[in-house]
């Protein structure tokens, strides 16, 4: 049943962070309301807002924020709620009227979870951005790429998920368990910035020491290492190296056929480019599968670069369960995984509106027709589910 079971949430809708937080509650048990628009935002982001991943295992019910009888059942979802997760600019929740001082005043031991990109104070926190603007603010985004290039911007894993949505994650289990021990809820202001700065902890760490160069793609762990980077192979492909303890890079040496004492010394970084140039011309002499069946099960810290549908088909990654049917769509499976409170398989995710009779009969309010809602787990093109643009300043 998953060690969140019995641990009610309420979501409102938005992008990606949020919604990634309220999907690792779910996978763990938790019931996760979702409340959403009865209309598509109509703005070209609704394939963000709404997502097939994000929203599994979640219940959706669709209420209009400025209905007086909608608000009556958000009010009665969070009395009831432990949880509550919101992705507006500061500020709008409470135009809204829901904001953490009436909402904890009628819920006291409520957690309120607030995820923005900037936090809710300071110089920009009513300004909007996305995570390559976050991560940028924070020094990350410098530190991606190789040297004398521009910053290579990431896929928006760092400053949203990482440093958004499974830090506020962590931030409302710390505050749920104050919460049970005392009774006193409280507010959690998680920003992307702030979690993706602490992302940055050992490479501070590293500065202060004088083990990493602001410069970049010259450091152990950018591209500056040699026995830290990818390489194209034969075929075109990649294989991801990261032999950095001596008896990995023996390992490395060794499956490449070469000799450790003819090779430039790994341990000058001067000679860093010159080792470079000898395991490049090496590993572009065979394919990526032919240099895998030398490395696989080895200590070499070698593997192929796989694409998304390589890394669902891959042995290890099958054997694993690292993705998992969930309705007609193979997806991430949920992490981590717990020995003794082992969570029921993920639902798929709900259509618009479509919990909204059986969570009003558990408020004890009559039942409303649901909205025609989009099932976002069919590839097809039509009407799209409604949510909340965590950039757009509601008003009520």
């Amino acid at each position: 049943m998953g060690p969140l079971h019995g641990i009610s949430v309420v979501e409102f809708a938005g992008l990606g962070p949020g919604p990634f937080c309220g999907m690792m509650l779910a996978d763990a048990g938790a019931d996760v309301v979702r409340i959403e628009r009865p209309r598509p935002p109509g703005d070209g982001m609704s394939r963000l807002v709404l997502n097939p991943v994000l929203d599994r295992g979640k219940r959706s019910i669709a209420l209009d924020l400025r209905d007086e009888a909608d608000r009556e059942v958000v009010s009665r979802l969070l009395d009831r709620a432990d949880v509550l997760t919101e992705g507006f600019r500061p500020g709008v929740m409470e135009r809204l009227g829901f904001g953490p001082e009436p909402v904890l005043a009628a819920n006291p031991r409520l957690v309120y979870g607030r995820m923005t990109g900037w936090g809710q104070s300071g110089p920009y926190a009513h300004t909007a951005g996305h995570d390559i603007n976050y991560i940028a603010l924070t020094g990350a985004l410098h530190a991606f790429g190789r040297a004398d290039e521009v910053p290579a911007a990431p896929l928006n894993l760092l400053g949203d998920f990482g440093g958004g949505g499974m830090v506020l994650a962590f931030g409302l289990l710390a505050a749920l368990l104050h919460a049970r021990s005392t009774g006193e809820g409280q507010v959690v202001d998680a920003a992307i910035v702030d979690g993706t700065a602490l992302l940055t902890a050992m490479i501070h760490g590293l500065r202060h020491d004088g083990a990493w160069q602001d410069e970049r793609g010259v450091n152990l762990l950018d591209t500056g290492a040699p026995f830290y980077d990818v390489y194209v192979c034969a075929d075109g492909r990649y294989l991801a190296v990261g032999a950095l303890e001596e008896p990995f890079y023996a390992a490395l040496v060794s499956g490449l056929g070469l000799v450790q004492e003819e090779l430039p010394d790994r341990s000058d970084p001067a000679r860093w480019p010159a080792l470079r140039e000898v395991f490049a011309a090496t590993l572009a002499g065979r394919t990526r599968d032919e240099w895998w069946a030398v490395f696989r099960g080895t200590d070499a810290c070698v593997a192929p670069v796989l694409d998304w549908q390589e890394a669902i088909s891959d042995e290890h990654n099958a054997h694993r369960g690292v993705f998992t049917e969930v309705g007609a769509q193979r997806q991430p499976s949920p992490a981590p995984r717990f020995g003794a409170t082992v969570a029921d398989p993920p639902r798929p995710a709900p259509r618009l509106g479509e919990s909204g009779a059986e969570i009003r009969a558990e408020l004890n309010l009559p039942p409303v027709p649901p909205p025609g809602g989009f099932d976002v787990n069919r590839q097809e093109s039509g009407p799209e589910r409604g949510g909340f643009d965590v950039n757009r300043q509601e008003s009520p």
